[in-house]
């Protein structure tokens, strides 16, 4: 979908653009692509729906989450274990031919994903910019899918994976030949377009519904979840929670009951040596006994204080006070801006949740922690900071 040379996504200016994202098909080859694969799938009305159609595409989904999963995840994003350059040909091979880009575009913008999850850098954030554009709008945006070739130097080092990358239209191309070859069009549209189809949206729904809905263990910083219903159809990839609090893992499900069965190929595949060194999170953090580290409880922090919508908040204040009373606020928020950290939060600034209003919502967003109350604290700082700005810099009523 995007070619890695693509301008890569940074600075506070970028992040201030991203907050404005909207759904624009600017890259109209995807967008078409995109909507070509949904279209096709109607016209088994025509070629008719046969068993042999449906055990096709439901190998050929199998196959290629499964290198979408160990592949382009767990492999070319994170290096959670090691294998020889022919099979890492093959897996990236099999990657690309579900129709969702390039391996090493993937595994940048995947890396990039951890590096901002849930901030506006994030581009598929449902925190931040809703369900439907985290899903998949993003990928039709050509602000939203540039990415930082610099993060992938160890990819394309590879001549093999940058001919991959510049011809990421081959593998699906090729894939559905054959398919049309060995089945006739039925297979073609069942076997191939409907598995294609259906690795979107369980693919998808990993950066969107993962940040949604399930349950949190392990405080990440964001609002990853762990969802089993959805770790059966992606192979695994539904303990989000797991994974982003030890990312370079190959086992993403860390519990015997969680099923994982990407890793549970690896290890066959182990066996057998075609990979190795697969990395597993230590014991202690499974036990989620892992230092919590500052910028966790800080990305937390800024996370909850977004959760509440500062503007609306600056509405009601400025409601309460003629002109004369928003001039002396502005001097005082001035003198308690210039103090720092620390001092807005004395003011009183009678709209704020209190700080068992956003301990409650914090329970709710993330995993209980020993660091929550210093979170806590730190969210309503930010957040009466957030609202401080505003108010200094709102035009005086008339």
């Amino acid at each position: 979908m995007s070619s890695v040379n693509e301008r890569a996504v940074s600075g506070v200016g970028a992040a201030q653009r991203l907050r404005s994202l909207a759904f624009r098909p600017e890259r109209w080859p995807p967008f078409f692509g995109f909507a070509g694969v949904h279209l096709a799938c109607l016209a088994a009305i025509r070629t008719g729906v046969h068993w042999n159609d449906v055990w096709l595409g439901l190998f050929l989904y199998l196959l290629r989450m499964f290198a979408i999963t160990a592949g382009y995840h767990r492999y070319f994003a994170h290096r959670a274990f090691k294998t020889g350059r022919a099979f890492q040909f093959v897996l990236g091979f099999l990657a690309q031919s579900s129709v969702q880009s390039g391996l090493i575009w993937w595994a940048a913008k995947h890396r990039e994903h951890h590096r901002y999850s849930d901030t506006p850098r994030d581009v598929h954030s449902p925190r931040q910019y809703g369900f439907w554009f985290s899903h998949l709008g993003w990928i039709f945006n050509q602000e939203a899918v540039a990415v930082d070739d610099a993060t992938v130097s160890d990819l394309t080092r590879y001549p093999e994976l940058r001919w991959l990358e510049k011809h990421y239209y081959a593998p699906p191309l090729a894939l559905a030949a054959l398919v049309l070859a060995l089945s006739g069009w039925s297979g073609l549209v069942v076997g191939f377009f409907w598995s294609t189809a259906l690795l979107y949206h369980f693919t998808f729904s990993i950066n969107s519904l993962t940040h949604m809905f399930g349950r949190a263990r392990y405080l990440t910083g964001d609002e990853s979840r762990n969802n089993w219903w959805l770790a059966l159809p992606t192979m695994g990839e539904g303990w989000h929670n797991n994974h982003h609090y030890c990312m370079a893992s190959a086992r993403q499900g860390f519990y015997w009951w969680e099923v994982d069965l990407t890793y549970y190929i690896l290890r066959a595949l182990a066996v057998l040596g075609v990979v190795w060194d697969l990395r597993l999170p230590p014991a202690h953090v499974v036990r989620g006994q892992r230092e919590i580290t500052a910028e966790t409880k800080e990305r937390s922090a800024a996370l909850l204080a977004s959760s509440f919508p500062a503007d609306r908040i600056v509405t009601r204040l400025q409601a309460q006070y003629h002109a004369e009373a928003r001039d002396e606020w502005r001097r005082t928020l001035a003198e308690a801006l210039a103090r720092g950290r620390g001092s807005l939060v004395q003011l009183h600034l009678p709209e704020l949740p209190s700080l068992d209003d956003m301990r409650a919502r914090a329970c709710r967003m993330f995993a209980r922690s020993p660091a929550m109350d210093e979170i806590v604290a730190r969210a309503r700082e930010l957040l009466a900071q957030a609202v401080s700005q505003q108010l200094l810099h709102a035009p005086s009523a008339t």
